[in-house]
């Protein structure tokens, strides 16, 4: 148990990270319908939800990496 808590906040920190470049390099227009920033027909970049996805991906990245427990020798 000690090792699935910080493993799952890596995994989550690396989904979000890729959510956040989603959300940087595409229009929200084509962003998939069930994404929250989605607007039909618009040509801009949703750079608040990028933003925000990118915080919460280095705050999971930095739970996970602080909370490895270490190997016993």
């Amino acid at each position: 148990m000690k090792k699935l808590i910080p493993a799952l906040a890596i995994i989550f920190g690396i989904e979000f990270l890729a959510l956040s470049a989603l959300y940087y390099l595409t229009p929200e227009g084509l962003l998939p319908t069930y994404l929250p920033g989605y607007e039909a027909g618009s040509v801009y970049i949703d750079y608040k939800h990028a933003l925000a996805s990118l915080i919460l991906a280095f705050g999971f990245l930095a739970f996970g990496w602080t909370n490895i427990p270490p190997t016993k020798q």
